[in-house]
């Protein structure tokens, strides 16, 4: 289906801060005095795995006359919602806010963050809905974010990185599910790490291409941890959306886990049913990069994910996936194509009704 799609709900679009300097406005008065004494206003924290120089974080087309992707709103108006009739554009702000040490500061930071989307991008177009930016390695004080900004219904989702300190079905991740269950939102998984540990099994690779590659592998141990650990048995109406995971990994993750889940599901007796039962229930999986190399292997990894509800669309504004004029990549079977442009969006992010 070529551009446009009206109507479509697109369930990635990046924006970016264009500096720390923003922020400042949203700061309590401490936090103000501590970022501006310390000299932070005058640093951009950007997240180590998408470096905005990169041509991988940006289209040519899609790059700002000045600043870094992402940081323009009339280009993603005029590119992006205009042009293809976009009914919802969920926006993802990747930080380093999220992976700060200090505790307090990251809260600070990300507070800060998600006033400043909502004033500066959501105030200014009504089709545009946000994640929230969690502190991710305090769960307390993620949670406790999530309950500020649950009244803004504007916010659909919580966005973690796939890659940080610890597994994200491990308990100590709980208050952030539990908190985003109570209110409706979507736990979103984007690519990206915190780099407290090596992004590959092997240590730490020589260049951005090893990095941005071994994502997937991340992403089939996250949700591998999100299974095993019992987190869609303790929160049953959690949606978990990975988001530039790739799309052609699933299907050797679901049959390989539901194989093994058989022989030793003695030690994980509260999974009743199969992790390829709870994927198709609970996981969901954007549509961009959707890294088959061609439309007959397209049509081939959609039958075998065996469910509809499984893909969302996504244009991954302003990065570089989305290299053509198709809403939806080739091999999507026309029967799908509602469900994966409005329908599955919809369905997953309740707080979008």
């Amino acid at each position: 289906m070529p551009v446009p799609a009206p109507g479509a709900i697109d369930c990635d679009v990046h924006v970016a801060l264009p500096g720390t300097h923003v922020l400042v406005p949203y700061l309590d008065d401490y936090w103000r005095e501590h970022i501006l004494t310390r000299g932070l206003d005058r640093d951009n924290l950007d997240i180590g795995a998408y470096p905005p120089g990169s041509p991988l974080s940006a289209r040519p087309d899609w790059r700002p006359a000045k600043g870094n992707p992402g940081t323009d709103l009339a280009l993603l108006q005029s590119q992006l919602l205009d042009r293809v009739g976009t009914q919802y554009a969920i926006l993802n702000c990747l930080h380093g806010a999220q992976v700060i040490f200090g505790e307090d500061l990251s809260a600070a930071l990300c507070r800060a963050i998600n006033d400043w989307i909502a004033a500066e991008w959501l105030d200014r177009d009504p089709r545009l809905r946000a994640s929230i930016v969690i502190p991710m390695h305090s769960p307390e004080l993620s949670a406790a974010e999530i309950e500020r900004v649950a009244p803004d219904r504007r916010f659909v989702q919580v966005v973690m990185l796939v890659m940080g300190e610890l597994p994200l079905g491990r308990r100590q991740h709980w208050p952030i599910y539990q908190a985003a269950e109570r209110h409706g939102f979507a736990i979103g998984v984007h690519a990206g790490s915190s780099y407290r540990h090596a992004p590959t099994s092997l240590g730490w690779p020589s260049y951005y291409l090893e990095d941005y590659v071994a994502q997937s592998s991340g992403f089939a141990g996250a949700l591998n941890s999100l299974v095993t650990e019992g987190v869609f048995v303790q929160f049953p109406r959690l949606k978990v959306v990975l988001m530039e995971s790739g799309v052609s990994w699933l299907p050797n993750y679901m049959w390989r886990a539901t194989k093994t889940w058989r022989a030793a599901r003695i030690e994980v007796p509260w999974n009743k049913r199969s992790p390829a039962e709870l994927v198709r229930e609970h996981v969901r999986l954007t549509t961009q990069p959707f890294d088959a190399p061609s439309a007959a292997e397209v049509a081939r990894i959609v039958a075998e994910i065996g469910s509809d509800e499984v893909l969302l669309h996504s244009t991954d504004f302003p990065h570089w996936q989305f290299d053509g004029e198709d809403a939806v990549p080739e091999g999507i079977p026309e029967a799908l194509m509602r469900k994966i442009l409005v329908d599955n969006p919809l369905q997953t992010y309740p707080r979008l009704s």
